[in-house]
């Protein structure tokens, strides 16, 4: 079945990456619009061996189109994709807008694809990055033993905030060469330049706050941990706790979570589970790095051993590309199960 797609958002760093995975996995199209921001309208984008012109978004747009893919800032997509629904398309959002609607399903390909078989608004939201590199990682341990417990540290790349947070570290990086005692001692001779994406230098730096503070003192990225955990799972029961962490990485986002199950659970069981899970890689030397997930599909686990402290738990490390799995590749991902049903 050849399809007719939309991608808004499609300049971005999630946009550019659907187009190059829809051309890299073949996907049956029929034909490709693309929409972007007003500033971009009339740019050509490379697409095969031709290319896409990118058009604005306005009444009408989706006219004829059979599936759309939505990343843009959560005000647009919540403006846009139902549009795009009422037009007949069905909608898969990347943003935030939806993700906790109760008539969207929140859905990973490797894990709730089944929840893609109703979408009573027509829209189907992909979760947040973070959850979705974690969940590739932990769905199949949940399925053998059920989750009750989850601590969760993230490592969050520069690129979960855009090109902008891309550039800021890039910049920042540049600024401090040949200079970098100033990083060393930076709490001892000056305070060093905030940026614009975020309050503190990030080169050289972690920064434990991503996000927005919310309820509790918890972030927005926290909170997205906890709430969309149980509704991509389907289990209000797992109690879930994260500090979310910006770091001084271009792309991958990584995880060192603490896992409590309902039945016992060895590392060994768990090792094999995952090396045979679909969209996960079990490390062959235990130790992961983003920049071995940057640009490849799975996610990456290693670190698996047994926490000596507490019964029926386990120690593990996540790393993916929030880019790709994390965004990109999971919507296209969704799209082939939609339209192969």
């Amino acid at each position: 079945m050849a399809v007719r797609m939309g991608v808004v958002g499609a300049t971005g760093l999630v946009g550019t990456e659907m187009l190059r995975i829809l051309e890299e996995r073949a996907f049956p199209l029929e034909e490709l619009r693309a929409f972007a921001s007003p500033r971009s309208v009339g740019r050509r984008l490379r697409f095969g061996s031709g290319e896409v012109v990118c058009e604005e978004l306005r009444p009408g747009c989706f006219d004829g189109l059979d599936l759309v893919m939505v990343d843009v800032d959560d005000p647009i997509a919540a403006e846009w994709a139902p549009q795009a629904a009422a037009a007949g398309a069905r909608v898969i959002d990347n943003s935030a807008a939806f993700r906790m609607d109760p008539e969207v399903p929140l859905v990973i390909a490797e894990v709730n694809p089944q929840d893609l078989g109703r979408l009573p608004r027509g829209i189907a939201a992909c979760p947040n990055c973070t959850t979705m590199v974690l969940l590739t990682a932990l769905a199949p341990l949940h399925r053998a033993a059920g989750i009750e417990r989850m601590v969760v540290a993230t490592y969050q790349s520069v690129s979960g905030a855009g090109q902008a947070g891309i550039s800021e570290l890039a910049g920042q990086w540049a600024k401090y060469d040949g200079d970098l005692h100033r990083l060393c001692r930076a709490g001892v001779e000056d305070a060093l330049e905030a940026g614009e994406v975020w309050p503190k230098p990030i080169a050289g730096n972690v920064i434990p706050l991503a996000g927005s503070v919310r309820e509790a003192g918890y972030t927005s990225e926290e909170w997205k941990l906890v709430r969309e955990t149980r509704k991509i799972l389907h289990d209000e029961a797992i109690a879930v706790t994260a500090t979310c962490v910006r770091v001084p990485v271009f792309v991958g986002h990584s995880m060192a979570v603490n896992v409590r199950f309902r039945s016992p659970l060895g590392a060994d069981e768990a090792r094999s589970l995952l090396a045979a899970a679909p969209g996960v890689r079990l490390a062959a030397d235990d130790a992961p790095t983003p920049l071995e997930g940057a640009g490849v599909d799975p996610v990456l686990v290693g670190r698996v051993r047994e926490d000596p402290s507490e019964a029926r738990t386990l120690d593990l490390w996540v790393t993916g590309d929030n880019l790709r799995k994390g965004a990109a590749l999971n919507a296209v991902q969704m799209a082939e199960v939609i339209v192969a049903a």
